[in-house]
């Protein structure tokens, strides 16, 4: 009995099990199914708001944008100025072989304070690089028009003039005779010409073309210069500008600190505070001298930076006249900036340009197994005038005796290297394959075009985010550092709190600094790898008279948590603003 119900219980366990997994696999099923109906609605609202995925083998083509020999268009960047204003004009560059020899040479005797718009004039017009550049873009106009020469006959122009003065003996073994002598004397001159016109030359039209893609090459390659140059000039500008901040900062924490340490030192003699305050007092003040002096250095050094790439004259320094402030808003979007940057910048046409020279010179290494057809015509004259030879010696020469010849020759040249062991058709598959390698670096260049641009405009972003929180810093780090000397003042706190809000407030203001450089910066990285001029200036302050009001945390307008806040322009982010 108990055997045949542990069977029977078998049985319904089996069984179940069974009509579970029957029913796991028809719900799947109907899963499937209903998933599989439910795609194409969820792709047709995925093409429909524009988040869908896009076939990347159907964007466009580069050659087909562009064209396989893009030629520069002129108006796409503002020309380079060629002279210096009046107020520059003492500012030209050094000559170029100049070298000086002796210390008053080199001793510098002005400090010239320059504009923005002033340092770029002057690296336009004097920097050695930019001529470099523009230098080898006449290089490649003449190697073009020796290219283009080919297409002309030539002609070799060849003449010659002798003089023949000669003499002869005749004698036999047993005495000398001189009836047996005889001289000569004569002038010959002769005139050839040879004409060569090759009217069939396989490599003469893809050396021309490759000639030609060179040429365009190098007008890219100065426009690159020239857009490097001023971003360059602009970036040591705003370097320089955040060394004249750094100075003012270490400044102020200077005197700042001399402040803390005489009232140290006074509440010391009276009495009212520890050596030790008056210690840590000079003990910041040594941390803000050194850190002056580095400041102070880092200054010079980025004066001369800035004059190496102007190239001014041995004995002037430049310096910053204007006030570092932000030098606008960026307009296009993220996505525009990309396109932008792709349809503006030179690199992508040199790399085309690659594409198209390497294809030319792989047809110039096949013309070399083609036949080659030279039309010639030769023309040469000759006249001689005298007696060479066979004048007695009691008669003289007859110069009247003359002889003349010329002869024309026209005839067709035809040359074919049949075979040369396969070093053309090798050649040919090298250049080939380096056209290829071309579009390899295209797409790598391409790519790195879209993160630089990505890179410029995040940082952007994070700066102008920066502006704001780092002026709200300063600002409370101030007020910060005033309370807390009332309260040593007072004698309820100790010289240490005055010095860490010290430290605070110098942390602060180098963080404010540091943002707006790194603001300008990418907005003038932008510009450079857009192509685009797009920057809005900021408008003028309007700064109120009423003081803003300081929360129960001591910050402005702050609130905590910290909640998500719009993105504000930086040009309503700085310092006086916030005031």
């Amino acid at each position: 009995m108990r055997l045949i119900t542990a069977r029977l219980f078998l049985l319904a366990g089996v069984l179940a099990q069974g009509c579970t997994g029957v029913r796991a696999q028809q719900s799947l099923e109907v899963q499937q199914h209903g998933s599989s109906t439910d795609q194409p609605s969820a792709s047709l609202e995925a093409e429909a708001d524009g988040s869908a995925l896009i076939d990347q083998s159907t964007l466009p083509n580069a050659i087909e944008l562009k064209g396989s020999r893009p030629r520069v268009d002129p108006s796409a960047v503002k020309p380079a100025a060629t002279s210096l204003s009046e107020p520059l004009s003492s500012l030209g560059a050094t000559p170029s072989l100049a070298l000086p020899n002796t210390t008053s040479e080199v001793r510098i005797r002005e400090l010239r304070p320059l504009s923005l718009a002033e340092v770029e004039q002057l690296a336009e017009v004097n920097s050695p690089t930019l001529k470099a550049a523009a230098s080898q873009v006449e290089q490649a106009k003449s190697n073009l028009l020796a290219a283009l020469s080919t297409w002309y006959p030539t002609l070799n122009l060849s003449s010659t003039v002798n003089y023949k003065d000669s003499e002869s003996h005749e004698n036999s073994a047993e005495h000398y005779s001189k009836e047996g002598y005889s001289f000569g004397q004569a002038w010959s001159t002769g005139f050839g010409a040879t004409l060569g016109w090759k009217l069939i030359d396989p490599v003469r039209v893809p050396q021309i073309a490759s000639a030609r893609d060179s040429f365009e090459k190098q007008r890219d390659t100065y426009l690159i210069a020239l857009r490097d140059l001023r971003l360059n000039a602009a970036d040591l500008y705003f370097q320089l500008q955040r060394a004249d901040e750094g100075v003012g900062i270490g400044q102020n924490a200077v005197r700042a600190s001399l402040v803390s340490l005489q009232d140290a030192q006074s509440r010391l003699q009276a009495g009212v505070a520890t050596k030790l305050e008056v210690l840590e007092a000079e003990t910041q003040l040594a941390r803000d001298t050194q850190s002056l002096t580095n400041s102070l250095a880092r200054q010079n050094t980025r004066r001369r930076q800035l004059a190496r790439l102007l190239d001014l004259p041995q004995d002037i320094t430049p310096t910053a006249a204007d006030p570092v402030q932000i030098i606008g808003i960026w307009q296009p979007s993220l996505e525009e900036s990309i396109v932008a940057a792709y349809a503006f910048r030179e690199e992508l046409d040199s790399l085309i340009l690659d594409i198209s020279i390497n294809n030319s010179n792989a047809n110039a290494a096949l013309a070399a197994v083609q036949p080659v057809i030279t039309f010639t015509n030769s023309y040469d004259a000759s006249r001689s005038q005298g007696q060479s030879s066979g004048v007695p010696e009691n008669n003289s020469v007859d110069w009247g005796l003359y002889n003349w010849s010329s002869g024309n020759t026209v005839g067709m040249r035809f040359a074919w290297n049949i075979f040369d062991g396969g070093s053309a058709w090798a050649r040919y598959r090298q250049n080939k394959q380096k056209a290829q390698q071309s579009e390899f670096e295209f797409a790598a260049k391409r790519d790195q075009l879209r993160l630089e641009v990505e890179e410029s405009f995040f940082n952007l972003r994070a700066s102008n985010k920066d502006i704001k929180t780092t002026s709200v810093g300063v600002l409370s780090a101030r007020e910060s550092l005033r309370l807390a000397r009332l309260r040593f003042q007072a004698g309820v706190t100790t010289q240490r709190e005055v010095v860490n809000n010290q430290r605070d407030l110098k942390t602060a203001q180098t963080t404010y600094a540091d943002a707006m450089l790194k603001y300008n910066q990418s907005m003038i990285q932008l510009r450079r790898r857009t192509g685009l001029d797009q920057i809005v200036a900021c408008d003028s302050l309007e700064l109120s008279n009423k003081k803003p009001k300081v929360g129960d945390s001591g910050f402005v307008d702050a609130e905590v948590p910290i909640k998500p806040s719009p993105l504000n322009p930086a040009c309503k982010a700085s310092i006086l603003q916030a005031e």
